[in-house]
């Protein structure tokens, strides 16, 4: 059976019956797609073998992208995973296929978690001008990501009807469409106050675009703030603030962990505030939660003299 074929059905299989979003579904083609670019043309699911599995990611490793000569280990896991969930549906369907176990993902080195202290969080919370209401729209979008951990993802995402800012708290759809409950503080919650105040439309999308050519489409009506224009504007009220490392949404949500875990919170709970669905990726905070051992066992340990 054509290799092509089955993929087309394993598309459909991820989109109706394991209801995936349509990016995870595009991304998944993407990457299932790079098998047939390495093999030159369409091949029999019967010809996908350890050999060839394993030149393909030689070949993968080899690839590079715009900004590296290589593809990351994480992105060519990405490709991996993607051929194991197709076998796996493959064995589902008694099509005869490689086992998806044969397939070990390559080791990737333990990320370095970059996230704000105390003094450039209040640096980076001072940039925005908040007499204009692009600056009043900054600063409720910076207070939200530390206060609530949020992907920008999920955040540009928001309607102004989806947070209860009486109850400060409300529901997001993450990675996997999986929902979770978000909390945020009450200073997070009176910025957005403000800025919807501000506010002299009723449409939809919670955080909007008010500059540039794009900010109004043919109806007249303001666009959704993008994620990368969320990024953009991260990064520029760091570099304003005087902060020389890398920041983007994600530092702000690793400084969310890191201040729950500095603050006694236990790593399951900050798991499911994240919306991690295995602990092993929640455990990259063990720079916050290691340097508390010490502090544990001068605590808690027996110490009387033996």
């Amino acid at each position: 059976m054509l290799f092509s074929k089955v993929k087309t059905d394993y598309l459909e299989y991820l989109e109706i019956e394991q209801n995936r979003s349509q990016r995870t579904i595009a991304n998944y083609d993407h990457y299932l797609n790079r098998l047939l670019d390495f093999a030159g043309d369409d091949i029999k699911i019967a010809d996908i073998s350890t050999e060839m599995v394993r030149k393909w990611r030689l070949w993968l490793n080899r690839l590079g992208s715009y900004e590296s000569d290589e593809l990351e280990k994480s992105t060519q896991n990405y490709h991996l995973i993607a051929l194991r969930g197709f076998l796996k549906y493959c064995a589902k369907r008694d099509i005869p296929a490689l086992a998806a176990d044969k397939i070990e993902l390559a080791k990737q080195r333990r990320k370095q978690v970059t996230f704000l202290n105390e003094d450039e969080l209040s640096r980076i919370f001072g940039q925005p001008d908040v007499n204009t209401i692009n600056g009043l729209r900054d600063r409720a979008i910076l207070e939200l990501l530390f206060s609530s951990g949020l992907r920008v993802s999920e955040l540009v995402g928001l309607d102004r009807d989806h947070i209860n800012l009486k109850r400060r708290e409300f529901m997001v759809r993450g990675k996997g469409q999986k929902d979770r409950p978000i909390f945020i503080s009450q200073e997070a919650a009176d910025w957005i106050q403000r800025y919807l105040d501000k506010r002299e439309d009723n449409v939809k999308p919670l955080f909007m675009r008010y500059s540039g050519r794009k900010s109004v489409d043919v109806s007249g009506n303001f666009h959704r703030l993008t994620a990368r224009s969320v990024q953009r504007l991260v990064a520029r009220y760091a570099l304003l603030a005087g902060i020389t490392k890398h920041v983007s949404p994600h530092t702000m949500r690793h400084s969310y962990a890191t201040d729950l875990l500095m603050n006694g919170a236990d790593l399951r709970s900050v798991q499911a505030m994240l919306g991690h669905s295995n602990i092993s990726t929640t455990q990259i905070y063990t720079h916050v939660t290691d340097p508390h051992l010490k502090a544990v066992h001068e605590q808690f340990h027996n110490k009387s003299n033996h």
